[in-house]
């Protein structure tokens, strides 16, 4: 049963009923700082989300997903916590945190939101008080603080690097004013890790969770899910290890042995073997990081912590749920995170890294149903969130080694193709057995701010790569909704954290709605239909004729064909339900074109 069997008539929080409706669900997620923005200050806001949200409904997604919201000092925007019962200032209340959940019950939405457990912000109480107190201290013991190497203490206890660049450790100023211990920060200086073999840790979030559960929240997306636990004794990093980078997932580059031969069947949910790392794994030949090869990430311990998370979840009523962030290779790494104790899901991010080629995507996508049905959970789908190049950009570009956002003195994205080719990226996606995660703007085919000055630039990656690497800002700008209007209808005063492109104005969603050919329409479309044919909860049979340069296969009487290739290719006999582009005169599919067609 899917949620939009059940939520016609939405029910009260914490009184729905429909089972798992997290296996087929199409999630937005909202990057409260970019979305929409009531008061005019140039940040997005709770209140300015509450408004817009009739139109995601309209769009047809089942949920949303919200990024930070709590209380902080924005230092890596909202990701560095300072409480995590509260809402920051900058974004609302707790009442318009209400107001809002209100809404999105009332229009049949349900919400997740994030939860930051691998560390906090340095302006978090435990963490002053930690700086307050001596070395060996209960307060020390919530976080990860050691003394130095070397004779003075005068070196980091190992030779971790941030995720940020940099070193992993900071040292402190004792309270005596002589240079103290060192504390772990996986990412920014300002967000030090959680010692997760605490008990007050795990206390803490356990009611942290509960606290949001009891106001009404279908479930949790968990940042740096792979994190939290680290090695005992915090050994170095092995010279020529690996490490686990947000910012530089698995790509995918060849189709590997395992691979789904022409009509073969994979569902969303099923599979006879348990995954294996094996030479069938899709082959990592990007700079990217096997998390599993490294003291400081995908440590068995993290699994203990999931499973006590869900024993929580299943006290409440309507089948809450929880989403990993998990930058972790192999696949059947991943598994571990959805087994049927633990997450109901994990974000597939060898599918958001894979490049443009069919070969590629078929191998991840058999691999992925494969080795989350394997465990009874269904693959999730996503091609862009907050964290990476979006993906009418990231398709613009030939590269070897992605980058790590796109500045003005590079290459620049070919638009056009960009975003032919996410339009196509989309339909197959959304055809596809599972669940599948949407990044706000994307349904407008809004492209990265690709030619952002210096001057303006706020993430942490920036600064701590001193400029060498561009960081995810191109991607958080705030989103357009009108093209005549100040900050185009982000909000009335003209004001943007972040400035907006041209490109932005003529792919306002004014302009594009009621149009045919939009992106607008083309995802509206698509949703109605996924929904229509069920394919969400259907199981994907590969076509029997399987052109090299295309990804063609069937899901629920629904025949799907990416064209990847630079011919056009025969469309399969039947009615056409959509296409990301027009057919060719001789009804032909164009390259960089995907169509389904009710067989």
């Amino acid at each position: 049963m899917t949620s939009a069997d059940t939520l016609d008539q939405p029910a009260a929080a914490g009184t729905r009923t429909d089972p798992e409706w997290w296996r087929s669900a199409v999630v937005y997620q909202i990057y409260p700082r970019s979305f929409a923005d009531a008061d005019g200050n140039g940040v997005g806001d709770l209140p300015g989300i509450t408004s817009q949200l009739p139109a995601l409904a309209d769009l047809g997604v089942d949920a949303v997903w919200l990024s930070p919201f709590y209380t902080s000092p924005q230092a890596d925007a909202g990701y560095d916590v300072a409480d995590y019962r509260d809402v920051d200032p900058i974004f609302g209340t707790l009442a318009d945190f209400d107001a809002m959940a209100a809404k999105a019950r009332e229009l049949g939405l349900r919400l997740i939101v994030d939860l930051v457990p691998n560390h906090s912000s340095d302006e978090h109480p435990w963490f002053q008080a930690a700086l307050r107190a001596a070395p060996g201290s209960p307060e020390r013991a919530r976080y990860l603080f050691r003394d130095g190497r070397g004779p003075n203490g005068d070196e980091p206890p190992n030779n971790w690097r941030s995720v940020f660049g940099g070193p992993a450790w900071t040292r402190v100023t004792e309270a005596d004013g002589r240079p103290g211990q060192w504390y772990l920060h996986l990412f920014d200086t300002k967000q030090p890790d959680f010692d997760w073999t605490n008990e007050e840790v795990k206390e803490e979030f356990r009611q942290v969770l509960r606290f949001w559960l009891d106001r009404g929240v279908d479930g949790f997306r968990v940042d740096v899910a792979h994190g939290m636990v680290k090695q005992a004794g915090l050994p170095d990093e092995a010279e020529d290890a690996e490490t686990a980078v947000m910012a530089q997932a698995p790509v995918v580059e060849a189709e590997g042995a395992g691979a789904a031969q022409p009509g073969q069947q994979v569902t969303a949910s099923e599979a006879s073997a348990a995954p294996q790392a094996s030479s069938d794994e899709p082959a990592v030949t990007d700079r990217s990081l096997y998390s599993n090869y490294s003291p400081a990430w995908d440590q068995d311990g993290v699994h203990e912590i999931y499973r006590d998370w869900r024993r929580i979840l299943d006290e409440y009523p309507g089948d809450r749920m929880m989403v990993a962030e998990a930058w972790v290779s192999p696949l059947s790494r991943l598994a571990r995170y959805i087994r049927p104790d633990e997450m109901q899901q994990a974000f597939n991010f060898e599918f958001l890294s894979a490049r443009w080629d069919a070969k590629t995507l078929r191998t991840v996508i058999d691999a992925s149903l494969a080795t989350a049905g394997s465990v009874g959970a269904p693959s999730t789908w996503v091609l862009s969130n907050h964290d990476v190049i979006r993906h009418a950009s990231r398709f613009g570009i030939d590269y070897v080694d992605r980058p790590n956002g796109i500045g003005p003195d590079d290459p620049q994205p070919d638009a056009a193709r960009g975003l032919r080719r996410a339009r196509a990226a989309t339909l197959m996606m959304l055809a596809l057995p599972g669940s599948a995660y949407l990044y706000q703007g994307e349904e407008l085919g809004l492209p990265d701010n690709t030619t952002m000055a210096p001057e303006f630039r706020q993430d942490p990656v920036f600064r701590r790569s001193g400029g060498t690497e561009v960081g995810r800002d191109g991607c958080r700008v705030p989103i357009s909704w009108q093209a005549d209007a100040p900050a185009l209808g982000f909000n009335e005063t003209g004001k943007t954290w972040l400035p907006q492109p041209d490109s932005y104005r003529e792919l306002a969603r004014d302009q594009q709605a009621g149009k045919a050919d939009s992106t607008l329409e083309m995802y509206r479309a698509a949703l109605r239909l996924r929904k229509e044919n069920g394919l969400g909860d259907g199981a994907l049979q590969w076509a029997a004729e399987q052109p090299d340069t295309a990804v063609a296969f069937s899901n629920a009487g629904v025949g799907v064909v990416a064209n990847l290739g630079d011919a056009p290719i025969a469309v399969p006999a039947g009615e056409v339900l959509i296409s990301s582009g027009p057919l060719t005169d001789d009804g032909l599919l164009p390259p960089e074109t995907t169509v389904w067609v009710r067989t």
